[in-house]
C-alpha cells in the first residue's frame, strides 16, 4: 500500500511540476504579447493571472499531502487502538438519561455530536391515497369531459 502511494505521490509531483511550468510558460506568453505592438491590457491581466494558476496547482498540492497525511495518522492510530484492546464505543442510539431525545456520540478529538430532537422537526404527514382523495368538484368534472372529447375529435380527426 506505501509503495502504491509512492508512486500516485511522484505522478503528482510530476503533474504538478509539468502544471506550473506551463503557467508560467502562458504567463511570460501573454507578457510578451502585451509588449508587442498588437498588446492589449487583457493580455496583460493574462500574464498577471497566470502566476495565480500555478500558485494554485501548488497549494492544492501542498494541501492534498497534509489531508493524505492526517487521513494516515487517523487509520494509524484506528488500527492501535484496535490491536490494543480498546473497549468498543457505547451504543449511538443509548443517549444520558438526561437528555432521551437527543443521540450523542464520541469521536476522537472532536466534540460530541448531537442529532435534532424529534419535537423541533416538522411533522410528516401520511401521504393521501386514492380513498381518500376529496371527491372532484362539479366544474373539475365538466372541464374533464370537455378535455376527453377534445382528445377523442382529434384521435378521429388524426385518423381520416
Amino acid at each position: 500500500m506505501a509503495k502504491t502511494r509512492r508512486h500516485n505521490r511522484i505522478g503528482l509531483i510530476i503533474f504538478v511540476i509539468v502544471a506550473v511550468a506551463a503557467c508560467l510558460a502562458l504567463g511570460y506568453w501573454q507578457l510578451s504579447r502585451y509588449s508587442s505592438s498588437a498588446g492589449t491590457a487583457q493580455n496583460l491581466g493574462y500574464a498577471l493571472q497566470w502566476p495565480l494558476f500555478a500558485a494554485f496547482f501548488v497549494y492544492a498540492y501542498r494541501r492534498f499531502v497534509r489531508l493524505e497525511a492526517e487521513a494516515a495518522a487517523e487509520e494509524a492510530g484506528a488500527e492501535v487502538g484496535a490491536v490494543a484492546g480498546d473497549p468498543p464505543a457505547e451504543d449511538a442510539s443509548a443517549g444520558p438519561a438526561d437528555t432521551p431525545a437527543t443521540t450523542r456520540t464520541e469521536h476522537a478529538g472532536s466534540a460530541p455530536v448531537t442529532e435534532i430532537p424529534a419535537h423541533l422537526l416538522p411533522r410528516r404527514t401520511a401521504p393521501a391515497s386514492e380513498a381518500q382523495a376529496p371527491a372532484e368538484d362539479g366544474a373539475l368534472a365538466e372541464y374533464n369531459r370537455y378535455l376527453a372529447q377534445l382528445r377523442e375529435q382529434d384521435q378521429e380527426d388524426s385518423g381520416r
